[in-house]
């Protein structure tokens, strides 16, 4: 399973700007509760799984981005959900940068082993040099799925 098969135009979001950490996570939150058959997990029960990863330590990986993600028990299928930002969002990153792009990865809860194989993949991707600008230049939702797919269609 590659990222880009989980990429959908419902679960991409341009938004001007977040006010905080929490609005976005609640965005990213909404993103990935839709775009489905209307099974599985809804939005407050996925802010909850993502906030409580953010506890655990921030998921902003600097340079503008984060890729928060979770585990839930009563989802079948791992789903991702992006969110750009106009304006970044205080994310505690390491590099105190304000995050701009978030990709955010749901998994079933005993799914472990593609949790870890799916969020490598993101960081691959992401570390990639023109990957992130590549994303910030997109100019609509459309132009930043096909972007998405194509960079992370090739793991």
């Amino acid at each position: 399973m590659t990222i880009a098969e989980l990429i959908t135009s419902e679960r991409i979001g341009l938004q001007p700007e977040c006010s905080s950490q929490k609005r976005a996570l609640e965005a990213l939150a909404d993103l990935l509760a839709g775009g489905g058959d209307g099974t599985g997990p809804g939005s407050n029960a996925i802010f909850e799984a993502l906030s409580a990863r953010e506890k655990l330590g921030s998921t902003g990986l600097g340079h503008g981005v984060a890729i928060p993600h979770g585990r839930l028990a009563d989802l079948e299928a791992p789903r991702v959900a992006v969110l750009r930002l106009e304006k970044g969002v205080d994310f505690d990153a390491m590099d105190h940068e304000p995050v701009d792009i978030l990709i955010a990865l749901l998994v079933p809860e005993a799914a472990t082993g593609d949790h870890l194989d799916l969020l490598a993949q993101l960081a691959r991707g992401l570390s990639q040099p023109d990957t992130i600008g590549a994303l910030r230049r997109a100019g609509d939702a459309a132009a930043l799925e096909q972007e998405l797919v194509r960079r992370f269609s090739e793991d």
